[in-house]
């Protein structure tokens, strides 16, 4: 017996069929139930809309102030620092022109104080990652200014006299030249990250730099296997590269660069400056220049010594 089940709204809203309609269109099929509506569905409309939400702020848009603070305050540093480094070198150009210091004097002292003048002045450069590249140009600029005299472009005599050992121009592209490309190095690798840029630094400058002026005042007994080095030089490069450390590590802690255990801090240091002073008295200055033989391996040690 065959069945369909029909019914038509009388007008185009839709209508519930009421029991008795249901009786009159309805029948019945075994396998199919079928209603049908001549009028199409009413159309639903939508009565709210979540908003959308507001744009959120670029990132980039929100960081170039930031961004334009740094690289001012880099700006400035640089241009500070580098000032600082010419006035340095000028005055003990003019201190030693008048022969109001010896040349030997105070090559050392500029080699003392131009290291650590500048790794004291890392601090004042901003946090971005650009800091150590212009930290770097100070250096730079004197590594130009060594190669433009060394190869007598340009002549500078109160230069010469305050760097060099015997007055020749050709020094410059030796001793000197290597110093700063230490400072480079050490700025670029390491910066305020490690302390191991920092002990370098602090052994090349100051331990290798008070080294020699006590050798030269108090070096009346010299080392066995190297007649040119004395005991009181070598003594000097241990007690001075270890307490100029130290002090370099001490302010870059307080600032909050560096968190340091301190009695195993004092014990690596100690290490690191006994193996730089046995370093720099070996007679290898003739091959190897004591301004990358001292900081190279106090770099070695160092790196060993703090990533244990």
């Amino acid at each position: 017996m065959t069945s369909l089940l029909s019914f038509t709204p009388s007008t185009p809203s839709l209508h519930l069929p009421t029991f008795s309609n249901v009786r009159h269109h309805l029948r019945l099929s075994r396998t199919t139930l079928l209603i049908s509506y001549p009028h199409p569905l009413p159309r639903v409309q939508i009565l709210y809309r979540a908003p959308h939400a507001p744009p959120r702020p670029s990132l980039s848009a929100s960081a170039l102030p930031a961004a334009a603070d740094g690289l001012l305050q880099d700006a400035g540093a640089t241009a500070f620092v580098l000032a600082g480094a010419y006035g340095l070198v000028l005055c003990f150009d003019n201190l030693t022109q008048r022969n109001l210091l010896q040349q030997s004097l105070s090559r050392k002292l500029v080699h003392i104080l131009s290291g650590l003048l500048f790794m004291l002045s890392w601090p004042i450069f901003s946090t971005s990652t650009a800091a150590r590249y212009f930290a770097s140009v100070v250096p730079l600029v004197n590594c130009l200014r060594l190669l433009l005299h060394g190869l007598s472009i340009v002549t500078n005599e109160g230069l010469v006299k305050s760097v060099t050992r015997e007055g020749n121009p050709k020094e410059l592209l030796r001793g000197p030249l290597y110093y700063v490309l230490i400072l480079i190095l050490c700025a670029l690798v390491f910066w305020r990250e490690s302390p191991v840029g920092v002990v370098s630094l602090a052994m090349m400058c100051g331990g290798d730099g008070v080294a020699d002026i006590m050798g030269r005042k108090f070096g009346s007994i010299k080392i066995p296997y190297n007649q040119k080095k004395s005991w009181a030089g070598s003594i000097s490069m241990f007690l001075f590269g270890f307490l100029i450390s130290i002090g370099m590590l001490y302010y870059y802690s307080f600032l909050g660069y560096f968190q340091l255990n301190w009695v195993e801090t004092v014990e690596k240091v100690a290490l690191i400056s006994l193996v730089a002073t046995i370093v720099e008295s070996l007679p290898i200055t003739e091959v190897l220049d004591d301004n990358i033989s001292v900081p190279l391996v106090s770099m070695a040690a160092a790196y060993l010594s703090f990533s244990l």
